[in-house]
């Protein structure tokens, strides 16, 4: 017994460390994680057969996994930000409806006519095969850095659609359950739509009941995450316990909920940070332990002809027209249509869920069903590959990759640093300091600026101004405190975190930056989108009020680089500009302006 459980225990190791390993190496080497996690999973067990984890782990295996599941659903759908789809919403409304729909019609009648699933099958499984998810999306947005409306329909689409393929599958074989037994009548439906109806109403209860508690102080700082955890845990094992494969829908409710609470609560807001670090985690280590478990026989026959057809026709035919279809009329352009249109990834849920309804149609009869286990890998394989390799030279070649890297304040440093004004970019995480530094060639520093050690390391006479613009409101004020003294109040600029916050940053006295309501996140936002600089040489001395100013070139004025080198940067409290011949304005504008 005690060999078994050092066995089950080294397997568990070996998998997390393996995991990890997965994310690092493909951040060396510039892969999409997801492949080599995959291709990881798929060495350690059925080629090399060194670990078989759902046999070490027994009866725990679907729980863990299910569990794991219920985490990232959460973080993913806690993390959606709904003012990201303020201009895309119909876009997004259509594609997670209308779209989802073309796609299990258009999957089912793939699978009956190319893989040779009998009809009932196939329609059941083409309502799982809908499904992308945070799981694949997230890390391949990660690595693409596409432009804000594509990567947030492909977000949107994957964690709304990763709860819902589950549920539609389900409907589907309650619905083969009334066609195909005459014992069965129709109310027994009622009872699938009222489990789905009750597990939104947990995911509701259970979202508003987490964010009231945070706005009420009713658990301390330290136990925060830990409780709020517990309580996704919970929300999702009660959704199980109604009926089957609705847990996740009560946690993506859940995070939803949290999701536009957090804009009310400052607290709730850095749970997410502890949330997206445990989904690293938990992504790795469940893709390579669902890869890990196949079987050689279920790898090799998924090079047969019918199956690899179906997978084709999945890629270049289903997808596709789907979306084209789905998307007419709305505000896409054709370039972002044809990205999304080809993205579309399957992952996790696709893979644990697909061996839940392969033994259940088994069970009724359905022979055919046994190769559903197959087919399924054969898909979330092959569209892992081919979306991972291809999402990031196809988004470049359709003017859809973010030309910015590093966020506003590498843009500004830059932009600064060309005309010969001396930057020293700060930063405590080396990997948001590398573009600029090896991409821009500008000067940086690795480390907490608040440590006592960095003033003897960073020689600041060269810098007139301090810009403060981290994600951290208080960390913001501690370093406003610290360095308003040696730089002067009125050259200590802060851009605050978000609209939450922007109270406390008076009380560093310094000064607002650009716009009454501009925030770091807000910022970085456009930045990622359409929007860049644009530089207006003044042609005579006036004197202009900054609003009308702003108006008349529809943009955001940043700050005016003064003809004789110095800056002078627009804050919230500025209303009116004493401008010189020869001065230039700097504004953020978008490109279809």
């Amino acid at each position: 017994m005690k060999q078994l459980q050092e066995a089950v225990l080294l397997s568990i190791v070996i998998i997390i460390v393996l995991g990890t390993f997965s994310q690092w190496l493909a951040w060396r080497i510039q892969w999409p994680s997801i492949v080599i996690m995959s291709v990881v999973g798929l060495l350690i067990g059925p080629v090399l057969q060194l670990i078989n984890p759902e046999a070490a782990l027994g009866e725990l295996y679907n729980p863990l996994i299910s569990l794991a599941v219920a985490v990232i659903l959460f973080e993913g759908s806690s993390s959606l930000n709904f003012r990201e789809i303020k201009d895309i919403s119909k876009s997004v409304f259509r594609v997670v409806t209308l779209g989802a729909l073309l796609a299990w019609v258009g999957g089912s009648l793939a699978a009956h006519y190319i893989a040779g699933l009998s009809m009932p099958v196939a329609f059941v499984i083409g309502g799982l095969f809908i499904v992308t998810g945070p799981t694949v999306i997230i890390p391949l947005l990660r690595q693409a850095k596409l432009k804000q409306r594509v990567a947030t329909i492909l977000k949107w689409e994957g964690t709304i659609i990763d709860p819902a393929g589950p549920l539609i599958a389900l409907l589907a074989y309650q619905i083969l359950k009334v066609v195909t037994n005459e014992q069965i009548q129709g109310s027994y439906l009622l009872n699938f739509f009222g489990g789905a109806l009750l597990a939104i109403i947990i995911g509701l209860v259970i979202g508003l009941l987490t964010s009231h508690m945070a706005n009420k102080g009713l658990f301390p700082e330290f136990l925060k995450s830990p409780i709020i955890m517990s309580f996704v845990l919970l929300c999702f094992s009660l959704g199980e316990l109604i009926m089957q494969e609705t847990g996740m829908l009560a946690v993506t409710v859940m995070g939803l909920t949290v999701a536009v609470t957090k804009k009310y609560i400052a607290s709730i807001a850095n749970v997410t940070h502890f949330a997206e670090n445990i989904s690293v985690i938990l992504t790795s280590t469940v893709f390579v332990l669902l890869t890990a478990s196949l079987t050689r026989e279920t790898i090799m026959d998924m090079f047969t002809l019918p199956i690899l057809g179906f997978v084709l026709v999945m890629l270049f035919l289903v997808r596709p027209l789907s979306i084209w279809i789905a998307t007419i009329g709305t505000e896409l352009k054709t370039n972002e249509k044809t990205l999304i249109s080809w993205i579309a990834p399957r992952g996790i849920v696709a893979l644990t869920v697909a061996g839940y309804f392969a033994g259940i149609l088994q069970q009724d009869g359905f022979t055919d069903a046994s190769i559903l286990m197959t087919l399924t890998f054969a898909l979330v394989f092959i569209t892992v590959c081919v979306h991972g390799f291809t999402l990031a030279p196809l988004a470049k070649k359709l003017n859809l990759a973010s030309t910015e890297e590093g966020g506003t304040a590498t843009v500004l440093a830059d932009y600064l640093q060309s005309s010969d004004i001396p930057v020293l970019l700060a930063d405590s995480v080396l990997d948001r300091l590398i573009p600029a530094q090896n991409n821009k060639g500008i000067d940086v520093f690795n480390g907490d600026i608040l440590y006592e050690h960095t003033r003897m390391e960073i020689d600041l006479a060269p810098y007139d101004n301090i810009l403060i613009m981290t994600d951290d409101s208080a960390y913001n004020a501690l370093i406003g405190q610290s360095f308003a003294p040696e730089f002067g109040y009125h050259n200590t600029f802060v851009l605050p975190a978000d609209k939450m916050n922007r109270d406390i940053s008076p009380a560093i006295k310094g000064h607002i930056l650009f716009d009454e309501g501009m925030t770091l996140s807000a910022l970085n936002e456009k930045l990622a989108a359409d929007y860049s600089l644009k530089t207006i040489t003044m042609e005579e001395k006036q004197t202009v009020k900054k609003q009308q100013f702003a108006e008349k070139e529809n943009g955001l004025l940043l700050f005016i680089r003064k003809k004789n080198a110095g800056v002078t940067f627009i804050t919230a409290s500025t209303r009116n500009l004493q401008i010189e011949q020869g001065d230039q304005a700097v504004f953020l504008i978008t490109e279809n302006d």
